[in-house]
């Protein structure tokens, strides 16, 4: 058990950063970075020596300036942050880290103290553990707030990739997976082979003027000639499709004697 009223072990100025070399294996690239928080020397010292003999490597902070001055330089996977410290409070230093980074917070309380659990949960504290801590239920809840952590990210970067993998044209969306044009109720509108390599090449560069020869060699017809009108006949056909007034395209707007400029928003 790790005791919550271990004495000091020195006399290091608050607000320092306190950062222990990372030792053996902990110290390999990739290998995951906690910072732990806390204003007593001997807990942050047990709590390292723990957590690195599990492969982790582990930065110290003695309190809120040490941690900002930490995640300024480099990345942290989590933080172990106790409430009560002199000065900044944990409190605060929990509602800092989820106002401005997505780092994981596990709180360090007080036996008893119900009120700043709940409190540090409504923070946006991910996990906490009551002191005097039992090593072993810190690396397992360490090890689960790590898992779901990583998982809800994982999802999150596949919903980004997925919606930058579907590019509005106005109110339809072009699937540049599934190669298909969809329309407002997910109905496939028909596009040629050509229709759909004039639009991946708006897709790929929006709000940017295209000129003739650049659509070309995008839509890799070079065997046409650079000033052949028949690109203006399939960018017709196109705004039929994809304009609510082909008459009056908001989508893919002509720029005269230069070429053609595509809008997402159709504005």
């Amino acid at each position: 058990m790790l005791g919550h009223n271990l004495k000091p072990a020195g006399n290091e100025p608050s607000g320092t950063r306190i950062h222990s070399p990372a030792r053996g294996t902990s110290a390999m690239t990739g290998t995951t970075h906690i910072l732990v928080v806390d204003d007593e020397p001997d807990i942050r010292e047990t709590l390292q020596d723990y957590l690195e003999l599990h492969g982790y490597r582990v930065t110290q902070a003695d309190g809120g300036e040490a941690l900002r001055a930490v995640i300024a330089e480099e990345a942290a996977d989590l933080v172990l942050l106790d409430i009560n410290m002199p000065g900044e409070d944990g409190l605060s230093l929990a509602r800092f880290l989820r106002e401005q980074t997505s780092i994981p917070v596990v709180m360090l309380t007080a036996s008893g103290e119900v009120v700043d659990r709940i409190v540090g949960l409504e923070m946006g504290a991910d996990d906490y553990l009551t002191k005097p801590v039992d090593l072993r239920e810190l690396l397992a809840r360490v090890k689960a707030v790590l898992r779901r952590f990583q998982t809800a990210q994982s999802k999150a970067d596949l919903a980004l990739e997925t919606a930058q993998r579907n590019v509005a044209f106005g109110k339809l969306r072009l699937d540049l997976d599934a190669h298909k044009l969809f329309d407002g109720d997910d109905n496939e509108v028909p596009l040629t082979s050509m229709e759909y390599d004039l639009l991946k090449a708006f897709a790929e560069h929006p709000n940017r003027v295209l000129s003739r020869d650049q659509l070309l060699d995008m839509a890799h017809n070079r065997g046409w000639e650079p000033f052949d009108r028949s690109i203006d006949i399939r960018i017709a056909r196109i705004r039929r499709k994809i304009e609510p007034d082909p008459a009056k395209p908001q989508v893919i707007k002509t720029v005269r004697g230069a070429g053609y400029i595509f809008s997402p928003s159709g504005g």
